[in-house]
C-alpha cells in the first residue's frame, strides 16, 4: 500500500523499498507512495538508483509534487539501482515485464505512464502500445529515439556516441560535470550525480546499458499507440526547438504537445509548469472516460420489507439461511431477465437492464417468487444516464432509482415517470402514485405503482 506523504520538503521522507517478482524470476525494486484517483507509473531513464535519487533536494521535491494528487510507483530498472544485475542488457520485452511486474505487485490494474530520460520513453510507449488495457495515458518526454537518422535529425551520430561514452566511462563516478548541461558550481549536484553512478550501475554495466538503449528504436510502433499521449518538450534542453516534440506527436493519433520553458523538469522554473502539464492531460483524459463510460440504462432496487423485525423472530442462523435463499431466487432472476447485479447490501440488491420492460418484469418476478418465503420485498425503477468509474455503476439516476424503492410499499414495484413512459404499448399498466420529494434529488417526481 502506498505512504502517505509529508509535505515539509525539509523532512527527508524515504518511501518503502520493495521488490516485485517478474514471470522469468527477476527482482525489481520498486516505491509506493502518494495518494489520489489515478497511479502514475514513473519511468526513470538512463541509471537510476531508488534510494540515492532522494539524497538531491531538486529530485525528491519534484517526487513529492507528483505524489501530491496521485499515487506514484517508480522502480529501478533491470541492471541498474537495488533491481537485479545481469550478464547481458535485458530485452525491451523483459523490461516490459517489468513496469507489468510492478503494477501487480502494487495491485494496480491500470495506471497513467510517465517516461522520461534515455530509455524511460521508449520502454513507455512500447508498454502503452502492447498493453493499452493498463495504460490510462502516456506522458513522455521527446528522447523516444537517441540515434540519428537520414529520417530522423535529431539524437547523435555513432561516432558522437561512442566519444560520449568513452569520455563518461573515464569519470564514472568522480565528482566532476560528466554532463553539458551540468553545473560545475553546483558541488552538490555534483556529488549526488557522481553517487548516483557509483550506486547505479558499474561501468562496464552502463556501458552496455547505454548502447543497448541508443540502438533501441520504437518509433516504427509509434502510430499502434491508442491511449491518450502528451510529448512533454523542454524548450531550453539540447532538445530544444519543437522539432523532435513535433516528429513523436506527428506519429502517435492524437497526441497533444506541452512546451514548457526550462533547462530540465526538476528546476526550480520549470517544475511547477511541468507537473502540472501532467496532472491537467491526466484529469482531461479521466473526465472524458467519465464520459464515454455513460450509458443508459434502467436501475432496479430492491430490499426485503420489515428485515430488523424478522431477523430478531427467526434467530441469525434462520434469518441467514432466509437472506441465502432470497438471494439466490434474486440472482436467478436476473439472469433469465438479462439483468446485471451491480451490488449487494445486506437484504437488498442493485441491478441494472439495457431495457426497462425486463427491469419491470424482473421485478415482479422477484416480488412474486420471494413471497413462499413468508417475506416480501419493495421495488423501485428509473431509467436514466449512469456511469462507469472504476467497474462501480453511479449518477444521479441511480440515486433516483434508490430514492423510488424507498418510497415503494411491501410487495409494491414503484417506477418513475420516465419509466413508465418507455413502455407504453407493452402491456403494462400502472396507477399514479403522485408527484414526490426524492432526498437529494432536485425538483419533485411522479411515481407509478405497476399493477399486476
Amino acid at each position: 500500500m502506498p505512504v502517505s506523504w509529508a509535505e515539509a520538503e525539509t523532512v527527508p521522507v524515504i518511501p518503502k523499498t520493495q521488490w516485485a517478482r517478474t514471470i522469468d524470476d527477476a527482482y525489481i525494486a520498486y516505491q509506493d507512495f502518494g495518494e489520489g484517483p489515478v497511479t502514475l507509473v514513473v519511468i526513470h531513464g538512463w541509471v537510476t538508483h531508488l534510494e540515492v535519487f532522494w539524497e538531491l533536494p531538486r529530485s525528491a521535491t519534484f517526487m513529492r509534487r507528483l505524489a501530491e494528487r496521485m499515487r506514484v510507483l517508480h522502480f529501478d530498472k533491470r541492471g541498474t539501482g537495488m533491481s537485479d544485475r545481469f550478464a547481458q542488457p535485458p530485452s525491451l520485452e523483459a523490461r516490459m515485464d517489468d513496469v507489468r511486474a510492478v503494477l501487480d505487485a502494487a495491485d494496480v490494474e491500470r495506471a497513467a505512464l510517465f517516461g522520461w530520460g534515455d530509455g524511460g520513453p521508449a520502454l513507455a510507449a512500447f508498454f502503452a502500445a502492447t498493453h493499452p488495457e493498463r495504460t490510462v495515458a502516456l506522458c513522455v518526454d521527446p528522447h523516444i529515439h537517441l540515434r540519428k537518422a537520414h529520417d530522423y535529425p535529431f539524437g547523435d551520430t555513432e561516432d558522437e556516441f561512442e566519444r560520449w561514452l568513452s569520455d563518461i566511462v573515464e569519470v564514472w563516478g568522480e565528482e566532476v560535470a560528466m554532463f553539458e548541461e551540468d553545473d560545475p558550481s553546483d558541488a552538490e549536484a555534483i556529488r549526488f550525480s557522481a553517487k548516483m553512478s557509483r550506486y547505479g550501475a558499474t561501468p562496464g554495466s552502463m556501458k552496455a546499458l547505454s548502447r543497448m538503449w541508443f540502438e533501441t528504436d520504437v518509433r516504427g510502433i509509434l502510430p499502434t499507440i491508442r491511449v491518450p499521449t502528451l510529448v512533454l518538450s523542454m524548450k531550453d534542453s539540447s532538445w530544444a526547438g519543437t522539432g523532435p516534440a513535433e516528429y513523436v506527436a506527428e506519429r502517435i493519433p492524437g497526441a497533444r504537445i506541452a512546451s514548457i520553458a526550462g533547462l530540465e523538469p526538476t528546476s526550480t522554473e520549470a517544475r511547477e509548469p511541468y507537473i502540472s502539464a501532467i496532472e491537467s492531460f491526466i484529469e482531461v483524459i479521466k473526465r472524458e472516460e467519465a464520459e464515454l463510460d455513460r450509458v443508459l440504462a434502467t436501475v432496479l432496487f430492491t430490499d426485503i420489507v420489515g428485515s430488523t423485525e424478522r431477523a430478531v423472530a427467526i434467530g441469525d442462523r434462520g434469518w441467514r439461511e432466509l437472506v441465502e435463499r432470497h438471494h439466490a431466487i434474486v440472482r436467478a432472476l436476473l439472469g433469465r431477465y438479462h439483468g446485471k447485479e451491480m451490488d449487494t447490501a445486506g437484504d437488498g440488491f442493485f441491478s441494472t437492464f439495457d431495457g426497462p420492460a425486463r427491469a419491470i418484469r424482473c421485478a415482479l418476478a422477484i416480488r412474486d417468487a420471494v413471497k413462499p418465503l413468508g417475506i416480501e420485498v419493495r421495488s423501485g425503477l428509473h431509467t436514466g444516464e449512469v456511469e462507469t468509474i472504476d467497474g462501480k455503476v453511479g449518477g444521479i439516476a441511480v440515486s433516483i432509482g434508490a430514492r423510488v424503492c424507498g418510497l415503494a410499499e411491501p410487495s409494491e414495484v414503484l417506477a418513475s415517470r420516465t419509466v413508465r413512459d418507455l413502455v407504453a404499448g407493452s402491456g403494462l399498466e400502472f396507477a399514479d402514485r403522485g408527484e414526490n420529494e426524492l432526498k437529494g434529488v432536485p425538483g419533485t417526481w411522479q411515481v407509478f405503482s405497476v399493477a399486476g
